[in-house]
């Protein structure tokens, strides 16, 4: 799966959904290529009835098939004013870590390393759909851009759709992938839900 340049996000649909699955495809080729699937506790859904979701705490496990073991983890914490995502790899191992930003236009977060180092910054549009994944110099890595439904997905579902793609300049290494990906997703998790 993280060999690929670009992959595209589809978030499933469901009226009255307590935990979000999303399909991830070759959009090349179309073929499904992995599974982000969210793991709450029964407390935590309950809670959701409730509770704005974004509130409250969240843990997306990615895999390359739905009976595979877990390549990727994105856990955010519960937040009130800023969010915190820890990427972790398959091992168990943190990644890195995307720090939500207070005041965006259009949202965004500091990436930062294993280390808690600064690495990176995502910055999003004025409108809150396209995203660019910036190094510290200002050079582009990727994008993550939303993919229009139609009229009535979006009208009527929270469901979105992702376009997650690395730059042709950008060097393709498994952990810059990787990082795209959850950061694709942290987007969601921590912007889109409600």
């Amino acid at each position: 799966m993280f060999h690929h340049r670009t992959v595209l996000v589809k978030e499933r649909v469901g009226f009255f959904k307590l935990a979000d699955t999303f399909d991830i495809y070759d959009p090349a080729s179309g073929m499904q290529i992995g599974i982000a699937q969210e793991r709450i506790s029964p407390l935590l859904k309950i809670a959701r009835l409730i509770i704005n979701k974004r509130l409250l705490p969240t843990l997306v496990e990615i895999r390359e098939r739905s009976d595979g073991p877990v390549v990727l983890s994105l856990r955010r914490g519960g937040a009130l004013l800023h969010a915190n995502v820890t990427v972790r790899d398959a091992a168990g191992g943190v990644l890195g870590r995307f720090k939500s930003k207070l005041f965006s236009l259009g949202g965004g977060f500091d990436v930062f390393d294993a280390q808690q180092r600064p690495v990176a910054e995502i910055k999003g549009d004025w409108k809150g759909w396209n995203f660019r994944f910036l190094t510290s110099d200002g050079s582009e890595l990727g994008k993550v851009t939303k993919k229009w439904g139609g009229l009535g997905k979006e009208l009527l579902t929270s469901a979105d759709n992702y376009i997650i793609s690395l730059t042709d300049h950008a060097r393709l290494t498994q952990e810059s992938a990787m990082l795209l990906l959850a950061a694709g997703l942290a987007i969601d998790v921590v912007y889109k839900e409600k």
